[in-house]
Order: structure tokens, then C-alpha cells, then sequence
């Protein structure tokens, strides 16, 4: 089935006459999610509940079945859940992403953004059994990059074969950048906050004698 990096899905469909207000409207309610995703991410600085709120407000804005956030380990060879929307529980333990025998994983973590339509029969899928249980079908994939280092990938799913437009695929990677500004934010301020620690121990040891 088709499938690669979207630039191979050719222009998005066209406007329809008479139906300039909706796509306005439609643009109009992703700048919403894309700002109450910068609103989620300076309201905290816990990775955990900052990427599932994420994981929440695209599958709202993009109408989708579900939505996941995978993180690479620190060895790079496997991808961690770290937040998921309309998943269950049966899918979510499946068993582990294996960045080698995941074809999808491995162009978005070369900077790809890559569209699958059929998930279920798709040979780069790693789970296409798991896939038709799940009732998933097409799959929007997009990197997470902090600096040029993909740290993990965003993932839109839906139960429909579909083909997204390309402002859908403009606002998942901008939550993408969005995401990994979050992540590089928190690990920052928890370095930051366990060097004060070690700062302020070191100096009541010195004030100690």
C-alpha cells in the first residue's frame, strides 16, 4: 500500500467553491490547539503530564482515532511510550518498538515526516496484526528534534484510510517542535534544579564546620 515520506502524496485537494469559511474555520481551530499546547507547556514542567495533554489536544484538533508520543532509549535502539490518547491498554503492551524493524520510525528519526494508508497491511508497520485488531488504518508520523538530534516521534492514527491535508500535517509537526521544546525545557530545569541542590548541600556542609 502507499506509503513514504508525504512529500510523495502529492498537492493537497483543492478548496471547493463556497467552502472558503470552513477550511478559515478549520485553520482558525488549529491555532487554538497549537496555542493551548504552548499553554500546557509553560503551565508545567513534568514531561509525563505536559505529553499527555499533548497526546489529548491533537487527537481533539485533528478529528483522529488516537495519538502517541515515543521517546528514544538512551541506547537509541528502542521507542518508549511517553503518552498516549485513545489507545488501549491491549495495544499499548503489545510489546516493544524496535527501531530496526520499524520502517516508519526509522525515516521520521532521519527527519522524515511519513504517512501510511493502510496500517494493517503495510510492511514497515511493525505491528500490522496488532494494527487490524486496534481497528487502526492510515498513521501520520512526525520527528522530535531537539537541535538536529530526533529524540522521539509523534504519531496520529486513524480508524479510516485517509489522506491528510497539508494543513494537518503542517500543525502535527509544528506540536512536534512543540513537544520537544517541552521535553528539552524540562530536562534542562531538572538539571538546573538538582545542580542548586548539590549547590546548597555543599554549602551547608561548608557552613557545618
Amino acid at each position: 500500500m502507499p506509503r513514504g515520506h508525504v512529500a510523495g502524496m502529492g498537492a493537497p485537494s483543492q478548496k471547493k467553491p463556497g467552502k472558503g469559511d470552513v477550511m478559515t474555520i478549520k485553520e482558525k481551530d488549529y491555532f487554538t490547539a497549537l496555542y493551548e499546547v504552548a499553554r500546557v507547556i509553560n503551565a508545567s514542567l513534568e514531561p509525563s503530564e505536559v505529553l499527555e495533554q499533548i497526546a489529548h489536544c491533537v487527537t481533539e484538533a485533528m478529528d483522529v482515532k488516537a495519538c502517541s508520543i515515543r521517546l528514544l532509549d538512551a541506547r537509541g535502539k528502542r521507542l518508549l511510550m511517553g503518552a498516549s490518547q485513545g489507545l488501549s491498554k491491549g495495544y499499548l503492551h503489545k510489546g516493544p518498538v524496535l527501531v530496526k524493524e520499524s520502517g516508519i520510525d526509522r525515516g521520521a528519526l532521519g527527519g522524515k515526516t511519513i504517512w501510511i494508508q493502510d496500517a494493517q497491511s503495510d510492511r514497515d508497520f511493525q505491528y500490522t496484526a496488532e494494527a487490524k485488531k486496534e481497528k487502526i488504518r492510515s498513521i501520520l508520523v512526525v520527528p522530535l528534534v531537539v537541535g538536529k538530534k530526533a529524540i522521539g516521534v509523534l504519531r496520529a492514527y486513524t480508524k479510516d484510510e485517509r489522506k491528510f491535508e497539508k494543513q494537518e500535517i503542517r500543525f502535527l509537526e509544528a506540536v512536534a517542535n512543540l513537544s520537544a521544546i517541552a521535553l528539552d525545557n524540562a530536562r534542562l530545569y531538572n538539571a538546573l534544579k538538582t545542580n542548586f541542590e548539590l549547590l546548597v548541600e555543599h554549602k551547608y556542609r561548608i557552613d557545618d564546620n
